[in-house]
């Protein structure tokens, strides 16, 4: 039988393949969107990432949940500094989530409040992802926007108390082989790991409306 990380990376390689392909994304990676683009979507992970670490604490002691709270991996401090950089010091102002993004973290939210397993799902589709193909991203925002190496504007992507992200990525797979759930449960994590491909993508297509190319 595969390990359980081996098993979620391949039932859910559809939807992420999907998420990364995206328009919106394809534009911004491809340097045919402006720095407000690139700002808006920083702007909606904040929201996101404010709902998957607003309840750590509580998390922390459960058996499932608890082995992935992981304070290495927190990005809201950095998002913020991100932000600042980006709107100024009055960015949370005009802070405002579109409708796709109040659903993601809504999503979020429930299932750190009511469902450990569940949550599981949404940090392994956000975390591995951010230290995975969310480099890509970071290079291409310093060359297209001339952001400092690793500095404001792309701290986010830059997970400083993670010295060797090889080893870190192989260990955090070692806890989903190790989570605790039986097979039904952890069909229903695999689903809901694809929901949160899926809410993502919608953050995408809502970007894309909001920022589409000139004809």
């Amino acid at each position: 039988m595969d390990p359980f990380s081996t098993v979620i990376r391949s039932a859910s390689h559809e939807q992420h393949t999907e998420a990364e392909s995206s328009t919106f994304m394809s534009d911004l990676l491809g340097g045919r969107l402006g720095l407000a683009a690139y700002a808006r979507y920083t702007e909606q992970l904040w929201f996101v990432y404010e709902a998957l670490e607003s309840r750590t604490e509580r998390l922390a002691a459960d058996p499932v949940a608890g082995p992935f709270v992981r304070p290495e991996l927190y990005r809201l401090a950095a998002l913020e500094r991100d932000l600042e950089h980006l709107r100024g010091p009055n960015w949370r102002a005009g802070l405002s989530a579109l409708p796709a993004t109040r659903a993601y973290a809504a999503r979020v939210r429930e299932c750190a409040e009511r469902w450990p397993g569940g949550y599981v799902a949404h940090h392994y589709t956000r975390y591995l992802g951010d230290l995975s193909g969310g480099q890509i991203i970071r290079g291409r925002a310093e060359r297209t926007w001339g952001f400092a190496r690793k500095g404001d504007g792309v701290r986010f992507y830059v997970f400083e108390r993670i010295a060797n992200p090889a080893a870190f990525k192989r260990s955090y797979r070692e806890l989903l082989d190790a989570v605790r759930a039986d097979d039904l449960e952890k069909q229903r994590i695999v689903s809901e790991c694809r929901r949160a491909f899926g809410l993502n993508t919608e953050v995408f297509r809502a970007l894309g409306e909001e920022f589409p190319l000139s004809a």
